[in-house]
């Protein structure tokens, strides 16, 4: 849609967020990122240095031991890695918090993996259509971060609460703390009554969901009375008894931990297709959270960067590229960026194409994809409810691919609701997706397209503003603004 240059505004945000509010159909993602993205990435002190443990750096050398040695013997710092060329044969175990990997910059420092994570150590195993393959196929990196998880038992919420609410009731409030972080976790009913719910009655074939779907949600605590604890962000969801919800202390056991200013480099060999994949993995953050991917460029991957289960993290400046021979698709790698929950993935470049791009999946929710680009970018929705995530301010490259999705039969449909496309750029006009997409409680705004608007409050909402009028146009930025002014003046966040 051709349109002239005046600003023009979302009814779902206004200028300022005036029309919106938290129980709206258009969430809040304004605490995405690296400690709810309040405060910048930090510059952590280097205290040690891997030629100290006898790293070379000549690209011919292994020095994958002195890397490891390095991980084990530093603690609560960075660890700098001068310029040079460091060949690296083994993954890189990062289980503990507050450690740095910190290059002298993209181009001066970089991790040469010739080994694929299968020919490290090998987990064969079946996709969803039967199809022999290996894990690493959608999942680890040479660079992999891994927590134990989150173990604590929760205190049950004994009433229940709408969207957009801040109050649980709680069976006792023992132990929570004003200032500190909780999680809610709920799980599924006998009667899919969850599952349904985050679909907002419209799932699609969920027949090859075998197990109960399970969601959870962290917020720092505001208030704490004898039976009840005020949150301070938002619900994201309705809260029922059904689902069984517990709240419980929010204390991730692996957190701030970074690597950043530096490249890997994996083999230049033809990429043979979907599938076929050995795990030319570059990163892999699980089971952590409030740890950073910065200014980090990787080459001729299989997949670059997987946060599945990570939370609070932020990718920053991520660069991905690649020379190898294309498949029949013209795609050089499976996932370029896999999501987790509460994430945030900013300014990067996507040189070359995937076959998805970026993915959210199972449970990856309330992340933001903003302030990017790709050669032709496809916004993958794998299926398994992921719901309430935001994709804006992106420049999708040609635009033809954007919907392509992908994940197994009988998942459910491609995404959950409140996925929210805001202010996306093409060379080519975008049609909204089909309704095997997602149900119609989903939100596009500002896509450059031809097709005209269809606001339909109780349905799908779709706004045809020419993307270079809409304001804001980084709809997480404004949020974020916004609930950091409403904090310090003591207002409503």
């Amino acid at each position: 849609m051709a349109g002239g240059t005046e600003a023009q505004f979302s009814a779902l945000w206004g200028q300022a967020g005036e029309t919106w509010s938290a129980s709206s159909r258009l969430p809040d993602f304004s605490f995405a990122g690296y400690r709810f993205g309040e405060v910048p990435l930090p510059d952590v002190a280097v205290v040690s240095n891997v030629r100290d443990f006898g790293a070379k750096g000549d690209g011919a050398h292994d020095d994958t031991q002195a890397f490891k040695d390095a991980i084990a013997r530093t603690e609560g710092g960075a660890i700098f890695i001068p310029p040079g060329r460091y060949v690296v044969t083994d993954i890189l175990w990062i289980e503990k918090s507050n450690l740095v990997l910190r290059g002298a910059g993209a181009e001066q420092t970089v991790l040469v993996c010739p080994k694929s994570l299968e020919d490290i150590a090998s987990r064969r195993t079946k996709n969803a259509s039967g199809l022999g393959t290996t894990v690493y196929s959608w999942a680890g990196g040479i660079v992999w971060v891994r927590g134990p998880g989150e173990s604590r038992e929760g205190r049950p919420v004994t009433a229940e609460a709408a969207r957009g609410g801040h109050v649980l009731a709680v069976e006792s409030t023992r132990g929570f703390r004003v200032g500190e972080r909780v999680m809610l976790r709920v799980v599924d009913d006998e009667q899919r009554s969850l599952l349904d719910y985050l679909y907002a009655g419209d799932p699609g074939d969920v027949s090859g969901l075998a197990r109960p779907i399970k969601t959870s949600f962290v917020s720092r605590v505001t208030a704490v009375s004898e039976r009840e604890v005020t949150l301070e962000r938002p619900l994201p969801f309705d809260v029922r008894l059904a689902w069984s919800p517990a709240l419980a202390v929010f204390a991730p056991e692996v957190s701030e931990v970074g690597i950043e200013a530096l490249s890997f480099e994996f083999p230049d060999t033809p990429y043979r297709g979907h599938f076929t994949e050995a795990g030319h993995n570059a990163i892999a953050i699980e089971r952590a959270s409030d740890c950073w991917i910065r200014d980090v460029h990787i080459q001729n991957s299989d997949s670059g960067v997987f946060l599945r289960t990570a939370m609070f993290c932020t990718v920053d400046g991520l660069t991905l590229d690649s020379v190898r021979q294309v498949d029949g698709r013209g795609t050089t790698g499976h996932h370029g960026l896999n999501m987790g929950i509460d994430c945030l993935a900013q300014n990067f470049d996507f040189r070359t194409r995937f076959i998805h791009d970026i993915t959210v999946d199972a449970d990856d929710v309330r992340n933001v994809v903003k302030n990017g680009r790709g050669v032709n970018l496809s916004l993958d929705h794998h299926k398994r409810v992921p719901y309430a995530n935001l994709f804006c301010n992106l420049d999708a490259g040609e635009g033809t691919l954007i919907w392509k999705s992908g994940g197994g039969k009988g998942r459910g449909k491609h995404s959950a609701a409140w996925a929210t496309f805001w202010n996306i750029r093409a060379a080519n006009p975008m049609k909204e997706p089909d309704i095997n997409f997602g149900p119609p409680l989903m939100n596009f705004v500002g896509l450059f397209t031809e097709e005209p608007s269809r606001t339909d409050p109780a349905g799908r909402w779709f706004e045809a503003i020419p993307p270079e009028q809409l304001r804001p146009a980084d709809l997480h930025a404004a949020q974020l603004e916004r609930r950091l002014k409403a904090k310090a003046q003591g207002g409503v966040k």
